[in-house]
């Protein structure tokens, strides 16, 4: 009788102990979530903007008001600049990117509903009101396609692009501009490091993109030790 009783509580005990166990695995679970979700920042992506000067050849930023020479824009040239910086940004550690599309449906609407509301002051609206810690917003000054070949060039690409991310309270913590037309080596022998990055040869303008989004996304923030 006591026999079987011991072997029961045996039992039991054992039971009390698994379950006691299982339940710190999904407590330091649970913490571990809690933690990594503390280090992600979401960073909701509003549409790149292709922008042309009114007069002259000099373009001024909506968000931070610096000038900078412009020229022609490709068709669908926004996007392409977009598509780099995203497919850079998802690359980087403690990153969460809230698609482009659902930031400018937010953005859109509350820019309609606050038609007093400054650029700056809309932008944080929308943050907030997607649970972004930053909004990320681009726009292009100039992009035209290399006319030629890749070994013989009539024209090179010519690319200018600024990007800046603003936090939740419209600071701009970051930002950075890229204007470059290729030139070849006799034209610009202190560029050498660039032009024999593009494989020594007259690169796309995409390609130049490409080359542009690395260099300035160097100084980006890291949200992730």
């Amino acid at each position: 009788m006591m026999n079987h009783y011991y072997k029961n509580l045996k039992y039991i005990s054992g039971l009390f102990f698994v379950f006691l166990l299982a339940f710190a695995l999904v407590v330091q679970a649970e913490d571990e979530n809690a933690e990594k979700a503390k280090k992600t920042k979401r960073i909701a992506v509003l549409s790149f903007q292709a922008l042309s000067p009114g007069e002259g050849n000099t373009v001024f930023c909506p968000l931070c008001g610096s000038g900078s020479s412009s020229g022609k824009i490709q068709e669908g040239s926004e996007k392409v600049v977009e598509e780099i910086f995203v497919d850079r940004l998802s690359k980087m550690p403690g990153v969460e990117i809230i698609p482009s599309e659902k930031a400018e449906s937010v953005y859109k609407r509350i820019s309609s509903e606050k038609l007093k509301g400054s650029f700056a002051e809309n932008l944080t609206k929308a943050g907030s009101e997607l649970g972004a810690d930053f909004v990320a917003i681009g726009y292009v000054y100039r992009y035209t396609e290399r006319v030629g070949f890749k070994y013989s060039s009539a024209h090179p690409a010519s690319v200018t692009f600024e990007i800046h991310l603003v936090d939740a309270n419209g600071n701009i913590i970051w930002g950075r501009h890229f204007d470059k037309t290729q030139k070849s080596l006799m034209e610009n022998i202190f560029d050498i490091s660039s032009f024999f990055k593009g494989g020594a040869k007259w690169v796309t303008a995409r390609q130049l993109t490409e080359q542009g989004m690395d260099t300035v996304l160097k100084t980006f923030p890291r949200f992730s030790n």
